[in-house]
């Protein structure tokens, strides 16, 4: 069995998870801040959904997709033994970027989260529509950085 193979097809199923699920929570949150007024039933619903798409989907593949990553990573210095250069080439970088960037935005979505489950309501629900597909665009600037490769040496 080729083990880079398979470690690659199962981070790219836990990006796929990730990402699926930061382009839904904030479409929830735009429903929710534009229908459901704190302390109603409705408002009951959205906080059990949220809380559970963050829950069951997004945090768990959010660690995979690190834990796979990072193993990705080992596999190309030690076992392709391409050294630690390997983390300085451009699209590396660029990919580095995208997870650390897709990281912040999974740390805002679930502050968020807490600030709605408190009654609060942080951004518009214009801003949540706005705002839906940037997991979306992070994920094409990572994707098209690891094919292409620009800049390997």
């Amino acid at each position: 069995m080729n083990w880079y193979d398979l470690l690659r097809g199962l981070h790219i199923i836990a990006v796929i998870a990730w990402m699926s699920g930061m382009m839904y929570l904030p479409r929830l949150y735009a429903y929710h801040t534009e229908t459901a007024p704190p302390g109603s039933e409705f408002d009951a619903h959205f906080k059990g959904w949220e809380a559970k798409l963050m829950r069951i989907i997004i945090n768990p593949s959010m660690g995979l997709t690190w834990i796979l990553g990072l193993t990705l990573i080992w596999y190309h210095i030690d076992q392709m033994e391409e050294g630690w250069g390997f983390l300085a080439q451009p699209w590396m970088m660029v990919k580095l970027a995208a997870v650390i960037f897709l990281s912040g935005w999974h740390g805002f979505l679930s502050k968020a989260r807490r600030q709605i489950e408190a009654g609060e309501r942080p951004k518009t629900a214009k801003f949540w529509r706005a705002t839906n597909e940037i997991p979306f665009l992070a994920a094409v600037v990572a994707v098209l950085a690891v094919t292409l490769q620009f800049g390997a040496r």
